[in-house]
């Protein structure tokens, strides 16, 4: 099989902007991203199980990898929560498919969301980083408009190697993600 587009971007490009601009002695030191995670938490399910199988199929046909069911850790009966209660579903992207999943958010998806202005720079943790949500799950062309019964969202984090927000924000920035602002130090 041959190398996702954006891994040989991140070889040929990537590397050399990041070790340039931050002064890296070795290429080992450079930043780069070891997975994406989308979470996605479906609270109706506590009175319908099936939403969280739909949660589950949709979750696979975006990322072409099997996404797992989610349970509570504990029960809330304010909520009518009990403990081990399929709950939301995750996939956890890593290698190849890591970067062709990327490769299709930035140049697919994002652009297909309304009045799409840039994604927001708040979304960092301190370490590195990056969490963004998504409010319709539509904007991904695998998902079928005439197929899905309710709207939903998502969570997807980049889990980077970066030690600094803003090594993150560089590394993010050089895969092609629009922020809206620039990157202010804290």
């Amino acid at each position: 099989m041959a190398n996702p587009r954006l891994k040989e971007v991140y070889e040929k490009s990537v590397v050399p902007t990041l070790q340039e601009k931050f002064g890296y002695k070795s290429v080992m030191q450079v930043p780069k991203i070891t997975k994406i995670v989308i979470n996605k938490g479906i609270g109706i399910a506590v009175t319908d199980k099936k939403l969280v199988d739909v949660g589950v199929d949709e979750l696979t046909t975006i990322t072409g990898q099997k996404a797992v069911a989610t349970k509570s850790k504990k029960a809330i009966s304010n909520f009518k929560l009990r403990e081990d209660l399929p709950i939301g579903a995750k996939v956890t992207l890593r290698g190849a498919k890591l970067y062709e999943f990327l490769d299709r958010f930035t140049t697919v998806s994002l652009p297909r969301v309304r009045d799409f202005k840039g994604v927001s720079e708040k979304g960092f943790d301190g370490r590195g980083n990056y969490t963004l949500g998504i409010k319709e799950q539509i904007i991904f062309p695998e998902i079928s408009i005439d197929k899905i019964t309710r709207l939903s969202g998502m969570d997807i984090t980049f889990v980077t190697t970066a030690e600094t927000d803003e090594e993150s924000y560089e590394l993010l920035k050089a895969f092609g993600v629009p922020f809206a602002n620039p990157f202010k130090k804290k």
